[in-house]
């Protein structure tokens, strides 16, 4: 049994999310910090990566001023609680080959010091010296103390409802440690 430990280059590495709610959508980007992902005998058998939430961006919101508040209560209690919560952590805990490189992976997501299990299916390229992953996590933000205008917790809402789930994108590509 052949176990290889690909570390995830995070300059190559991104996550692209997307919030809705009645009115819209909104979406950006959020940096992976750190991480790595393991082979054994070629196939994708763990990992994790460390997402900082504090290099949360907002790209539709063209003004600087209405971007900066928006960014600000993003980072607040409200939702990520960046200053007292500076990380995230997704811990693989299976991931089995449906078909040829496609998998199905189930892991730990860690918000805001809230563990919850995921699972999501993902694309997975391996090289002998490179790893490329992709999937999309869909997240219930009220399961992490996001609450803010969620329908589940607030009534008469209007056109203030933010929707629970939000989406991330995640990409990586690793490379093999020496």
């Amino acid at each position: 049994m052949e176990t290889k430990k690909f570390e995830i280059l995070t300059a190559k590495s991104n996550i692209d999310w997307t919030g809705r709610k009645v009115t819209g959508a909104h979406n950006g980007t959020i940096d992976i910090k750190a991480g790595s992902l393991i082979l054994t005998d070629g196939q994708l058998d763990g990992g994790s990566f460390v997402i900082d939430t504090t290099s949360i961006k907002i790209l539709d919101i063209t003004d600087p001023d209405t971007n900066a508040q928006f960014a600000g209560h993003l980072f607040s209690e409200d939702f990520f609680a960046t200053e007292s919560h500076p990380e995230a952590v997704f811990t693989i805990i299976s991931a089995d080959e449906i078909s040829n490189g496609k998998y199905l992976i189930a892991g730990n997501l860690t918000i805001k010091g809230i563990t919850h299990p995921v699972s999501f299916a993902a694309d997975v390229v391996t090289g002998d010296n490179t790893i490329t992953a992709t999937g999309k996590i869909t997240i219930d933000r009220t399961r992490y103390d996001m609450k803010f205008c969620s329908g589940n917790f607030f009534t008469n809402l209007g056109d203030t409802l933010i929707y629970n789930e939000f989406d991330l994108d995640v990409n990586i590509t690793a490379s093999a440690s020496n």
